[in-house]
């Protein structure tokens, strides 16, 4: 499992879903309404996680295990003071935006990654987040440790404040 496979996994479940690709570009740009933006949040909630589950279902352990290492270093990376500032929320709805950002697919990840202001409020999609952990535990047994985590708060370096400490997590510079 490498990066392009693990994005070209969602691709392919967003396809077989009914794509929204220019909807989903739309909402990268910062261009999409509130409105189409929820209605994308159903579909990947409703349409797009259990297709891409159905992938993951497929998969050999050692598979599986490489696209939940993908997953969590991408929630792991998002996991950022300043897109938390524009998504709101407690920690787990936190996670759960980011879970949306990165099932809406690469391009509306990058977006945010370079830009937060593309993230949107109390958009969440709390199965994305463990998806193949879940499906790994059941199938394999217990996922080794990764070194990192998925939980919000877990990235000191996203949660820095330049030239002082973050109060939340008394993270220096």
């Amino acid at each position: 499992m490498d990066e392009n496979r693990f994005w070209a996994m969602i691709e392919a479940a967003w396809s077989e879903a009914g794509g929204k690709s220019k909807s989903r570009q739309r909402l990268a740009e910062g261009k999409l309404s509130e409105d189409r933006t929820f209605a994308l949040q159903e579909m990947l909630e409703e349409e797009v996680v259990p297709a891409l589950l159905d992938q993951l279902d497929t998969l050999p352990a050692e598979e599986l295990l490489g696209f939940d290492r993908i997953l969590e270093r991408k929630l792991y990376d998002i996991d950022r003071a300043d897109i938390q500032e524009r998504t709101d929320g407690s920690d787990d709805g936190f996670l759960y935006c980011r879970g949306f950002i990165v099932g809406i697919g690469r391009l509306y990840y990058e977006a945010v990654l370079a830009d937060p202001d593309r993230a949107v409020t109390d958009a969440e999609c709390e199965e994305m987040c463990y998806l193949s952990w879940h499906m790994y535990r059941e199938k394999f047994g217990e996922m080794p440790p990764s070194g990192i985590s998925r939980e919000s708060c877990s990235n000191s370096a996203g949660w820095r404040e330049q030239g002082g400490e973050n109060e939340e997590n008394g993270v220096r510079d």
